[in-house]
């Protein structure tokens, strides 16, 4: 029973996903997918369209065989944190043979070569890079100006600085950080581009062009799987979707609240929340608050994850704890017969719990750890994050439906056919 894991966010599944989960599946000779996706908050600092457990069923639906979920904060991290989150999760689920991600480069060779350029020059990277900085470049500028010093010849750095590619990337780097004996492959991105709003070949539009034609009351029916689609459809009736009305509001209360704890939190710094505490006292619209905080040095997606760090109040030392430990365990969203199986047939090669009822999560993490140990307080530090986020959540929907808050505890797992 091969398998091959993907490192996803589905917000929402979508034609793409399925040509990538179809390659890979292919590629990698395998008949079990295991997908680790992104929970209530996503990697460039947004959350999601629709909560996790609707995003599983569009996913099973789709043909995935497992889905977990990505854990705060690398879930909500810059490209190499998300990635190296993903990765380990990916090698802590254990029977996992291979990890397929989408690149525009469409093969491995460029991607692995910078990679191990990256890998190489760790530690003059991060010192030139910290200079540019202080001269006024944003990261992502200054990172590419110093690959465009550091590639061989062969190799564009334009080219490589493409979403899906920096990720790839980052997918290799942190294989060879953590030994992974995972295979590395990846599928050539096909249609739309990754931030693209038109729709591309084979009625495959990125995800963020399908939520722009959500937003404008435009037809999407042709850009998502038919199964998929359903799910979706009954949260978008349901008005169990994203308001970015609510998430100010939230916002606005959380900065204004106790603007002297600002500084407290993750992502906040340089004197940050000042601009943040006299942006949020004018500001009537999020897209306003979003551009009045952003600066030559702070990319735009940089400011979202800090605006996700203050809602949900992930203070510095606490995101800087676990993202130095790795998860300290994974939550079982979603599964199929095949997926059950595999499960079952590789429970004893898992490195940390699998949790799928929360209702004896305590119990189990400290049977695991130990009740003194630091990996059960970073474990309960991981849960109260991750249940925090999921009742915040719930406050940033256009319409919540009752019930309790509290869904990581009562939902149950969404299972798919096989």
């Amino acid at each position: 029973m091969r398998s091959v894991g993907l490192i996803t966010e589905y917000n929402p599944f979508h034609n793409g996903h399925r040509h990538h989960l179809q390659q890979s599946l292919k590629v990698a000779d395998a008949t079990v997918s295991v997908a680790v996706m992104s929970g209530h908050f996503l990697q460039r600092g947004e959350p999601a369209l629709v909560d996790k457990w609707r995003r599983t069923e569009m996913a099973l639906a789709g043909g995935v065989d497992v889905v977990i979920e990505l854990p705060l904060p690398w879930a909500c991290s810059s490209a190499p944190d998300f990635a190296r989150g993903g990765v380990q999760a990916l090698a802590a689920i254990g029977g996992v043979d291979a990890l397929s991600f989408g690149s525009e480069a469409g093969e491995l060779e460029p991607l692995q070569q910078c990679a191990e350029t990256l890998l190489k020059h760790a530690a003059e990277l991060n010192k030139k890079t910290s200079r540019l900085l202080r001269a006024g470049l944003n990261y992502p500028q200054a990172r590419a100006q110093l690959l465009a010093e550091l590639l061989p010849d062969n190799l564009d750095p334009e080219a490589l600085a493409s979403p899906n590619n920096i990720l790839g990337i980052e997918y290799l780097k942190a294989l060879q950080q953590i030994g992974s004996s995972l295979r590395p492959l990846t599928i050539q991105r096909i249609g739309a581009g990754f931030h693209q709003t038109t729709v591309g070949q084979g009625n495959i539009a990125s995800a963020t062009g399908i939520r722009k034609l959500l937003a404008d009351g435009e037809p999407i029916a042709a850009l998502i799987p038919p199964a998929a689609l359903a799910p979706l459809q009954a949260a978008l009736v349901d008005g169990q979707q994203f308001s970015a009305e609510r998430y100010l509001a939230l916002l606005l209360a959380q900065i204004l609240r106790a603007p002297a704890s600002l500084p407290e939190y993750w992502l906040v710094e340089n004197g940050i929340e000042n601009r943040l505490l006299a942006v949020a006292e004018q500001t009537s619209e999020l897209e306003g608050l979003i551009s009045g905080i952003k600066t030559r040095q702070l990319t735009r997606t940089r400011i979202q994850r800090l605006l996700v760090a203050v809602l949900l109040g992930i203070r510095k030392q606490e995101a800087a704890a676990l993202l130095s430990a790795g998860p300290r365990y994974l939550h079982l969203l979603g599964v199929n017969a095949a997926g059950q199986k595999f499960l079952a047939k590789t429970r004893k090669q898992r490195s940390i719990p699998l949790l799928q009822n929360f209702s004896r999560v305590h119990s189990t993490l400290k049977r695991f750890y130990g009740v003194d140990s630091g990996g059960f307080v970073q474990s309960m530090q991981q849960l109260d994050l991750e249940l925090r986020a999921t009742k915040l959540y719930t406050l940033l929907l256009n319409n919540w439906p009752g019930g309790q808050r509290n869904r990581d505890f009562f939902e149950e797992l969404k299972q798919g056919d096989s």
